[in-house]
Formats: structure tokens, C-alpha cells, sequence
């Protein structure tokens, strides 16, 4: 005997998409002619499939406010599900026409730190961008590269692991060069912090926390750094200016640059800041970590891909320019 498949319910119950779709376009517009004309369809057919809808949820979905609708309270449980539903499924089809379909453009996903992102990308992508118009990229910024979403499969990942996950080829970079950094205006009117001695005593100092970086065997703070230089913070008096921290790494970089203490510039990300003269070393001593690498990995699967080639040798020729600045 042939055994047949059991109802599946959760599929039964759901609603027809095409009615689905027909009341979101309405719900978003607020309004059936406009609803129509974004579908292409006719005014008589958004009205039948809101209709149907209705009908299966035994509620109405719309009250009509002149020549206008609202939606009823019913209406808004079913349009915010309705509409993060629609918005997953566009953005799943987009991915797999870039991965899988044949565009004429081509699309890389890169996956880097929130800081990197902000203080480094940002203002060098335009250069990619001008030599290369056909490649688009999407961008994630993530604290834990050991940890990503279902469904995000960086092509390339610009990140302190020499191993980021399995199918990656990685190319070791820069190391971390690590030093303070104020704004002018604060080592003005703070010439004391022109020390160590008085950073340690007399700076407000910006500190970056290790909340989130588990993945990151060394993690470099103030009190590691003072002690690199035989400072010991944890021995400043109850007079000491204040102590900051957080895991957010850009926001202590706004603070410096708005003259609210000193924060520990990574040489990479701070160095254009300071030949714009908005931050200055107050100091002359930093740390050197040669062990410490970035690394760009990219899909080992992907290594003969021209758009992987062309961003990998723009990404490494920036990183040699930034070096020999």
C-alpha cells in the first residue's frame, strides 16, 4: 500500500500570497488605485484579493476614510508580520540571483569590525568604486566573526583570525601599532597629559573594553598599555580624573574628537585623522605588536573569481600605500 503524505497544516492555513501581496501594497499606500498602479494591476483586482483575504481571516482588514483607507487593528497585527515576511523573501531572491543567477553585475560581500568599517573603508571605497563600476558590494559589521547569521556567507572577511572559518585562503597584512590620541583643543588646555606620567594621572582616558571580543586571544586596553610602560593605573588616587569604557570603539573616537579625553588610536584607523590634524599624539610612545596581524581571507572557492582578484589587489595596494605613509 502507497502511504500518503499528512495535511500540512501550517501550509493550510496560510493565506493566498497573491491576496497577501495585494494587501500589503494597499496597507503600504493607503490607498487601492495606488496599490494597483505599483502592481500593475487593476484597482478591481487589489479590491477582490483584499477581499478574499478578509474572507479567510473572517475579520476586516481595512476601514475606508474618504477616498482613503486605515487599517483596523487587525489589519496592523497582519501587515507588520506580512511585511517583514515579504521584505525576507525579497532579500533571499536577491542573494540568490547574485550568487547564482547570470547578472551582468557582479556583488561581493565583505565582512570587517563596525570600527574598521567606519574609520577605514568609508573613505577609501570611492576609489574602488571609480575603477571598478560593475562590482557592487554589501558590507556586514559584526564584533563575533565566529558567530554569523543563517545566511550570511561573507565572500571576504577583513579580521585579526588568521583562520576565520573553513574555505578561506587568508593573506596576513598590517600589524597593530597602538598609541594615545587627543584632540589639539584638549592638549591645550590639558598640557599636562604631554607625559605618561601625567596621561596616567591627569587624562580622562577613553578606554576600550573586551565586551565582545572573545573570539580575539590579546585584547589591548589602557591598563595593558600603561603597563607595557611601567605604569600601573590602578594606583591613581581618588583625585584622578574620571576613567570611560566601552566596547564601542567608534564612539570613543567621537569623544576624543570632541575634545572629551584621550583614547588608544590603532595606527590604521586614526593615522588619516591625524594628518587632518583633528587628533594628535599627545605622546610619543606606542606599542608595537608584530605578532598581532590583519588578515584578509576571501572563499577559497571563489579565489579565481575576477571580481575576488580585483578587490584583493585594491584592498592590499591601500594597506601598502597606508604602511609607507
Amino acid at each position: 500500500m502507497s502511504r500518503h503524505t499528512a495535511p500540512d497544516q501550517t501550509l493550510l492555513k496560510m493565506p493566498s500570497l497573491r491576496a497577501v501581496r495585494s494587501f500589503v501594497a494597499a496597507a503600504r499606500y493607503q490607498n487601492f488605485t495606488r496599490a494597483a498602479e505599483a502592481l500593475c494591476v487593476t484597482q478591481a483586482a487589489i479590491s477582490r484579493q483584499v477581499r478574499e483575504l478578509e474572507n479567510f481571516l473572517q475579520t476586516p482588514l481595512f476601514k475606508r476614510v474618504g477616498s482613503a483607507v486605515e487599517l483596523t487593528a487587525a489589519g496592523s497585527i497582519f501587515f507588520d508580520a506580512a511585511q517583514l515576511s515579504f521584505i525576507n523573501i525579497a532579500q533571499a531572491a536577491d542573494r540568490i540571483r547574485d550568487d547564482f543567477g547570470n547578472v551582468a553585475r557582479r556583488s561581493l560581500t565583505l565582512c570587517c569590525s563596525p570600527a574598521f568599517s567606519a574609520l577605514w573603508m568609508s573613505h577609501r571605497l570611492p576609489s574602488f568604486f571609480s575603477t571598478n563600476p560593475n562590482i557592487d558590494l554589501n558590507l556586514v559589521t559584526t564584533q563575533n566573526f565566529l558567530a554569523m547569521e543563517p545566511g550570511v556567507s561573507p565572500d571576504i572577511f577583513i579580521t585579526k583570525l588568521s583562520r576565520v572559518m573553513e574555505g578561506y585562503i587568508s593573506i596576513p597584512l598590517f600589524c597593530d601599532v597602538i598609541y594615545p590620541v587627543c584632540s589639539p583643543s584638549y592638549l591645550e588646555k590639558h598640557p599636562e597629559v604631554g607625559t605618561l606620567d601625567g596621561l596616567r594621572r591627569d587624562a580622562v582616558l577613553l578606554n576600550l573594553s573586551p565586551y565582545g571580543r572573545a573570539q580575539v586571544a590579546e585584547h589591548v586596553d589602557w591598563g595593558v598599555w600603561m603597563a607595557i610602560h611601567q605604569l600601573d593605573i590602578a594606583r591613581n588616587s581618588k583625585d584622578s580624573s574620571h576613567f570611560f569604557n566601552a566596547n564601542d570603539y567608534n564612539m570613543l573616537i567621537q569623544m576624543t574628537l570632541n575634545h572629551q579625553g584621550v583614547a588608544l588610536g590603532w595606527d590604521h584607523l586614526v593615522r588619516p585623522l591625524i594628518a587632518e590634524g583633528r587628533l594628535i599624539r599627545p605622546v610619543d610612545e606606542q606599542v608595537v605588536l608584530e605578532e598581532t596581524r590583519h588578515y584578509l581571507c576571501y572563499r577559497e572557492n571563489r579565489a579565481d573569481d575576477e571580481e575576488i582578484q580585483r578587490f584583493r589587489d585594491w584592498f592590499t595596494a591601500e594597506c601598502d600605500m597606508s604602511v609607507t605613509l
